[in-house]
């Protein structure tokens, strides 16, 4: 897995190493020791969700407050989606500030977006599922 560090430096992109050919493909999705490792802190993953939306269906900005404030791993499993984490942060030297990126079935790209960050993205494909 490839990190990628965006401007706001708690939010990363991760690139899997994907293995394939003409009969298909494999990858890592995720690996605990490894994502840990990216983000610098243990983490206890609680909840997993998975969404369905239609070309120009935005969702979002989402955001959760302590005590219930949520970090949030999405990738895109089928179709394309532009994907938006906006550092809501009263205290962040990068409050108001923003990232986006494109998330997709092809470029199998993750984003992870730590608590304190609203979320949102636009199905840019006839369908997109959202993980």
């Amino acid at each position: 897995m490839n990190v990628v560090r965006t401007n706001i430096p708690d939010v990363l992109i991760s690139e899997p190493n994907v293995f394939g050919g003409e009969h298909g493909f494999f990858f890592e999705s995720f690996n605990y020791k490894e994502f840990e490792k990216a983000i610098g802190r243990t983490l206890t993953l609680v909840q997993d969700n998975h969404s369905k939306s239609s070309k120009g269906v935005l969702r979002g900005l989402h955001y959760q407050l302590p005590p219930h404030a949520q970090g949030k791993l999405v990738r895109c499993v089928v179709g394309e989606v532009f994907d938006v984490a906006v550092d809501i942060r009263k205290n962040s030297s990068k409050f108001g500030q923003w990232i986006d990126v494109n998330l997709s079935a092809e470029n199998k790209r993750q984003l992870w977006i730590p608590e304190g960050f609203a979320h949102g993205f636009l199905a840019l494909s006839e369908k997109a599922e959202f993980f």
